[in-house]
């Protein structure tokens, strides 16, 4: 991450009116760019609870809170390629099956420093409920398992695209008839996921 860059991109977002639309821009700007785009987020969302906090910076916005991306590195039979998805306790690797065979995977794996107890427990459990699943729009789990320092992981189907539905169906031109159908395949899945 380029200090210059971050420092730009943060300038930039604070010239626009409100938090939602600063956060827009930072999206649209980062790219693929999940560390740069979670540091700058972070900084936005404290400038939003106190405008002078730069004056004294907090020392939870130090870079020792935004661990490197973990892209390129090896778990098991895994290649990390690139981080795909972030939440409170997990991130989404793309990554690469090296054996038996070679494929392309999603690997979710408990953040660093996030490995408490209720963490793993909720990790767990999620993961259980997801290798229950059997439903065509669902992705399946394939494999599962701890990484060197103990933090579990799981690794399921690589579903590609990042493509909002709403902007699927209006480049496709779906008719409501058709944007019904596809609401409904959603519908089935999520409803299938509650079951489980």
């Amino acid at each position: 991450m380029k200090t210059s860059n971050a420092e730009m991109l943060f300038a930039n977002a604070c010239q626009l009116k409100n938090l939602d639309e600063q956060k827009a821009y930072v999206a649209k700007a980062c790219g693929d760019d999940a560390t740069l785009l979670h540091y700058i987020l972070r900084l936005l969302e404290a400038r939003a609870k106190d405008p002078h906090f730069l004056e004294n910076p907090p020392s939870a916005l130090s870079a020792a809170e935004f661990p490197p991306d973990e892209s390129g590195r090896r778990i098991g039979r895994y290649r990390l390629i690139k981080q795909i998805g972030e939440g409170g306790w997990g991130e989404v690797y793309g990554a690469e099956q090296e054996e038996p065979m070679r494929r392309r995977v999603a690997l979710k794996l408990i953040k660093l420093g996030r490995e408490s107890r209720q963490v793993i427990a909720r990790f767990e459990a999620d993961r259980q409920a997801l290798a229950l699943m059997d439903h065509p729009n669902i992705a399946n789990v394939l494999d599962a398992g701890a990484d060197e320092k103990g933090r579990p992981y799981f690794v399921m189907e690589l579903v590609e695209g990042d493509t909002p539905i709403t902007d699927y169906c209006d480049k496709n031109s779906l008719s409501t008839a058709k944007r019904l159908e596809l609401f409904s395949q959603v519908c089935q899945a999520v409803q299938h996921a509650h079951q489980k």
